[in-house]
């Protein structure tokens, strides 16, 4: 057979990302679901396959042209839309004398296409539209011998027997013989030529499919919907779960400061994290991708993060391994004495040297966004600007101007990068970000990672209201990072200290300008709670 992939629509419903990315190109698991449809005929045995395009077509026939199928596959430009029934009234001369597939270009399923194929040679009609029962889309009306005897109210005959009503799932086979039903060089529509099928007694047959996968991802819900099925699914397998991927269920986690939504699935006794990003179709690195990079890049070199098992960029999906759910906040608060507090704290700087110096080897400044290092732009915009507007103005309600402190500010951000101990920094190092799981401590939300002083990171860990240390741990624990350091590289302990003081104030200044927008912007009261134990510290 030979087969036409309909790519053409202008996907309205997915706007404003179809603005950027046609829907054939939207992707699961990084590959775009146009090419998950052409394998899927190249494997059914299809010998050629054409896709008819409009709305972004260069995109579409870039990426063609970058893939190697085994079969040969055409595209054919439509300045002006041409409907269904046009565009395969305009590649007549394509389809030769067998019958052909037609299959619609955003939807994904898991149903057998040479039974289907085999199903309409056998069957005598003309055209065999596959349908399945989907109660939001039943629209075809089916009679009792399995023959389509009208579409949305329309008759295709005399007699409209609408015994039952199905979902037709986009794939339809025809005889070539349906051209004579389709006018050259207009738009038409394939349902106007099905009408006249039954007004020339011509019947339609329909495939009942059961038992099989199906979606459309015409919507962003729909969209969002298939991706996290199919990519459940593929990540359970990849840590072997195979018998359980028929069963996989899922719960909402509680957020935190950011935006994404947290969920933890389950598949028989095995669980994993999935991170929705939301959906993405920026050129320009974005907070996904970065988490997706820097987890593989640190997970390579050794360090605890959680290992990545599946992703997608566009969507935003992203399927992790679970730590559980005890963050150093809650060890420390539940069980945390002073010898123990120690203990834990310097096991998680020495995590912190090993991260900042092995995290540093072959990091790539173009997984970062936002800025490729920790620089005074960085602070001056996203620390101190962050401080003024969130928490002096909207939380404080000072009505200070930026301007006022530029210059302190400037002092303070050119002696917060004064460092010669550079490395890989998280960025956002404190004990929400460090869980606890089997007698060891992993650090999560590393997607804000760069190069930079690995005193911030050290100031970020020691000063968190979160926890609260007292000012005698923290002397003791960054005396403990000072000789550590000091025992493989050749230390200046005044710089390390003065460029420490100097990332305590702008990591504190970053902290209640987070604590502000989050409590009175975003509404999430929680942070609040934390205002006064950093504003201690940074008198």
């Amino acid at each position: 057979m030979k087969a036409m992939i309909l790519a053409a629509g202008l996907g309205t419903r997915l706007l404003p990302f179809t603005e950027k990315i046609p829907k054939p190109l939207f992707t699961i698991s990084q590959t775009p679901l146009l090419d998950i449809t052409i394998h899927k005929l190249q494997d059914a045995g299809c010998e050629a396959i054409i896709i008819n395009t409009h709305h972004l077509h260069n995109k579409i026939e870039s990426f063609i042209s970058a893939q190697h199928y085994s079969v040969p596959v055409s595209l054919c430009y439509e300045p002006s839309l041409l409907g269904t029934g046009g565009a395969i009234k305009n590649v007549e001369d394509f389809w030769g004398s067998r019958p052909f597939m037609l299959i619609n270009s955003d939807i994904v399923t898991d149903i057998d296409l040479n039974e289907i194929y085999d199903f309409h040679l056998k069957g005598g009609s003309m055209v065999t539209l596959v349908t399945h029962d989907c109660y939001e889309f039943n629209k075809l009306n089916i009679d009792g011998n399995n023959f389509v005897t009208g579409f949305k109210g329309l008759k295709t005959g005399e007699k409209a027997d609408k015994s039952k009503t199905l979902a037709f799932t986009g794939i339809h086979v025809l005889d070539p013989e349906i051209m004579n039903f389709i006018p050259a060089g207009k738009f038409f529509s394939i349902i106007d030529a099905y009408i006249k099928l039954g007004r020339h007694n011509k019947q339609i047959k329909a495939f009942i499919a059961n038992n099989f996968y199906w979606r459309d991802i015409g919507t962003l819900d729909s969209y969002r919907t298939t991706v996290i099925e199919n990519m459940a699914s593929k990540a359970f397998r990849k840590i072997g779960c195979d018998a359980f991927c028929k069963d996989i269920t899922h719960t909402k986690l509680k957020g935190d400061g950011s935006d994404r939504k947290w969920y933890r699935f389950f598949a028989g006794p095995r669980s994993l994290i999935m991170a929705d990003h939301g959906i993405n179709t920026s050129n320009t690195a974005s907070e996904v991708c970065s988490f997706v990079k820097i987890g593989a890049h640190l997970h390579k070199k050794g360090i605890p993060v959680p290992e990545i098992y599946l992703y997608d960029t566009l969507s935003g999906i992203v399927f992790l391994e679970d730590l559980g759910d005890k963050n150093l906040q809650s060890f420390v608060h539940q069980h945390g004495n002073a010898e123990n507090i120690i203990l834990w704290y310097k096991s998680i700087v020495d995590l912190l040297i090993k991260m900042a110096c092995k995290g540093a080897e072959g990091f790539d400044p173009l997984w970062t966004y936002q800025s490729t290092d920790y620089n005074v732009e960085l602070i001056l915009e996203k620390e101190c600007r962050y401080f003024v507007d969130a928490f002096l103005n909207v939380y404080s309600a000072l009505n200070d101007v930026y301007e006022n402190f530029r210059d302190d500010f400037t002092r303070l951000a050119e002696k917060a990068v004064s460092s010669d101990v550079i490395g890989f920094m998280h960025r956002d190092f404190q004990s929400r970000n460090i869980m606890g799981k089997n007698d060891n401590f992993y650090v999560i939300d590393f997607q804000g990672g760069r190069m930079g002083p690995i005193q911030y990171d050290l100031a970020s860990l020691l000063i968190d209201p979160y926890v609260n240390l007292p000012d005698s741990v923290q002397s003791e624990l960054v005396e403990y990072c000072i000789t550590r350091l000091s025992s493989f590289i050749n230390l200046n302990r005044e710089k390390f200290l003065l460029c420490y003081q100097h990332c305590a104030i702008t990591r504190n200044l970053q902290i209640l300008g987070a604590f502000g927008y989050l409590g009175r912007v975003k509404g999430k009261k929680f942070f609040e709670q934390y205002i006064p134990a950093a504003i201690k510290t940074l008198r």
